[in-house]
């Protein structure tokens, strides 16, 4: 759970982990604009440097159109 003085990370997403560049609590999911505590991050692409809620948002994302 977010606190309400919660802050955004900033995150260089690797392949198999990410680097924080930016302390913060949560970043937000590139599809559905969920913020994300860190400590639940799961989902990401390291190509589009992007993180995503949940696997459904990560296939909406990374699907062709």
């Amino acid at each position: 759970m977010l606190k309400s003085e919660s802050r955004p990370a900033k995150l260089q997403y690797l392949t198999n982990n990410f680097r924080v560049l930016v302390d913060g609590d949560f970043v937000t999911c590139a599809v559905t604009g969920a913020r994300i505590p860190l400590d639940e991050l799961r989902y990401w692409s390291a190509d589009r440097q992007e993180a995503y809620v949940d696997a459904e948002a990560s296939t909406k994302a990374l699907a062709p159109l």
